[in-house]
């Protein structure tokens, strides 16, 4: 039960971190780890809702995920 219990503290922890991001970057890891509906898209994918090059929504993924890596241990 406990572990339950510290995972949706951390879930709840890390959605408040996202929703830090800005709008492109909190949907694209949206996108790309399928929250909130399990549906997992590709870069190729996002690059083409986009229309940018699949490079670019790789920039903007590992950004979006060192910006809320860092919110998670400054907090």
């Amino acid at each position: 039960m406990a572990d339950v219990v510290e995972t949706r503290c951390e879930c709840e922890r890390l959605t408040k971190q996202i929703n830090r991001l800005s709008h492109r970057e909190k949907w694209v890891l949206e996108m790309r780890f399928g929250m909130p509906d399990g549906s997992r898209k590709t870069q190729r994918d996002i690059a083409q809702i986009l229309g940018i090059s699949r490079s670019y929504v790789s920039r903007i993924e590992k950004r979006a995920i060192q910006k809320a890596k860092s919110y998670m241990l400054g907090d």
